[in-house]
């Protein structure tokens, strides 16, 4: 590498949330020239993704801001195993995982709160050229046999042809500001983290209908107190019982108590106040129940998709733009994660000439996507396989006591839980060091 940067030109990163950020970080800590691209006016504030997994913690960490994170969140040391009587079936410590990652515990805290951290470490590079009110309109690879937008600009159409790695290959973006201004600009590739309705798949022509799971979910809020009122319930509970199941999670300021619910019952009916009061009172019986303040409900589909390959050319996909997989065990999001860090790593390789050709990235690519496929999408749905199934019910919680009492069985399931077998890790020494540096050049 000579000079400042790997590149002239700088790679664009579209998306400011948490996949993006984290990329965007990874890239310009590499030397890396990067444009942020993000539709919204600001950070998005809004509800959504609240599990930190140690392998995730691991990789934030490196990046500066685990511990700011670690202060605004709760730290989960053990997940539960209950009956609606209060009887724990099993209990499982995070704290046999040490040895295994520098953060042997969950951290529950709002995906809001990271974003920020991330995006003052980005700007603190002095490679980021951040643009919030910023929608991607046109996308178009330029050279290498790409099909051109003309000397216009990029297109509105699909993205075509894919460009070799080299010189004169990239992708021409079409970008358009709040107050309509249109904006074309050049790019050696593109990191498409632009979520679940990503503008820069559809470009791409890629399909992305997600295939809906048989129930949706409910999450009620509320900021009562739940551990104080029910004796010995950890912050992450799974209550499984023939009677009713559900998710207690304890937030750094509230509690949320997940259902899943028939996907044909009717949404309105589900979320009346009597409705929601009735099914947390049978959730926490006695006192308990009674005594829990509604303060939200609300609910969301559950569904699954995979893109069937995470480039377009010059376009890579990474979070909920490349993958989408049920909630249950809060798998998705800290996926999204380890994407933004494998790509953005391998990237970072192939701008800096480290090997010929793109193949460290391609690989990287099938990696991220046989692990979503492979991992944390049967991961993921077989954290509520046989809930509904009064017979299958008590095997699968006899497995989990045996799992419990078997220290080798519970760091594997443990490790399995947190996505620590399969998640890019931290780099070490020399690698590590030489990132910093580039850094602060």
């Amino acid at each position: 590498m000579s000079g400042d940067t790997v590149s002239r030109e700088p790679v664009a990163v579209v998306g400011a949330g948490p996949v993006g950020l984290t990329a965007a970080l990874v890239l310009a800590r590499s030397g890396v020239r990067v444009t942020l691209l993000e539709s919204r006016e600001t950070l998005a504030t809004e509800s959504r993704a609240s599990t930190f997994h140690p392998s995730t913690l691991d990789l934030l960490d490196e990046l500066g801001v685990a511990a700011a994170l670690r202060r605004l969140g709760r730290t989960v040391d053990r997940v539960q195993w209950r009956d609606l009587d209060g009887f724990v079936h099993a209990e499982l410590d995070y704290s046999v995982l040490a040895g295994h990652t520098g953060h042997p515990y969950r951290l529950h805290v709002e995906q809001a709160r990271l974003t920020p951290l991330l995006l003052a470490e980005l700007t603190a590079t002095g490679l980021a050229d951040i643009r919030f009110g910023t929608t991607v309109t046109g996308a178009d690879h330029i050279g290498g046999g790409g099909t051109g937008g003309g000397a216009g600009g990029a297109t509105g159409g699909r993205i075509g042809g894919e460009t070799e790695a080299g010189a004169g290959g990239g992708v021409r973006l079409r970008t358009e500001d709040a107050a309509g201004r249109v904006t074309v600009t050049r790019h050696p590739y593109v990191l498409a983290a632009d979520g679940s309705r990503s503008t820069l798949r559809a470009l791409a022509g890629l399909p992305g209908t997600a295939e809906e799971y048989p129930d949706y979910a409910l999450r009620v809020v509320t900021g009562t107190p739940l551990d104080e009122l029910v004796p010995g319930l950890a912050p992450l509970s799974y209550v499984r019982d023939t009677r009713a199941s559900f998710s207690a999670l304890g937030m750094p300021d509230h509690w949320r108590l997940i259902f899943r619910i028939p996907r044909g019952t009717d949404r309105d009916a589900v979320l009346a106040p009597e409705a929601v009061r009735a099914r947390v009172e049978q959730a926490l019986p006695g006192a308990a129940g009674k005594a829990v303040r509604i303060d939200d409900a609300h609910t969301y589909r559950l569904a699954r998709f995979l893109l069937p390959r995470y480039r377009a050319g010059r376009v890579l996909f990474a979070g909920d733009a490349a993958h989408l997989t049920s909630t249950a065990g809060g798998l998705n999001m800290n996926c999204g994660i380890h994407d933004a860090v494998e790509t953005a790593r391998a990237l970072a390789s192939v701008l800096r000439g480290d090997a010929p050709g793109e193949a460290a990235l391609d690989t990287a690519l099938e990696r991220r996507r046989s692990v979503v496929e492979t991992a944390v999408i049967p991961r993921s749905e077989a954290r509520t396989a046989g809930l509904d199934s009064a017979a299958e019910l008590p095997a699968r919680l006899a497995s989990l006591r045996r799992t419990a009492a078997d220290p080798r069985s519970a760091v594997d399931y443990l490790l399995q839980a947190s996505l620590l077998d399969v998640a890019p890790r931290p780099l070490k020494g020399d690698a590590h060091a030489d990132l910093v540096s580039q850094a602060h050049r």
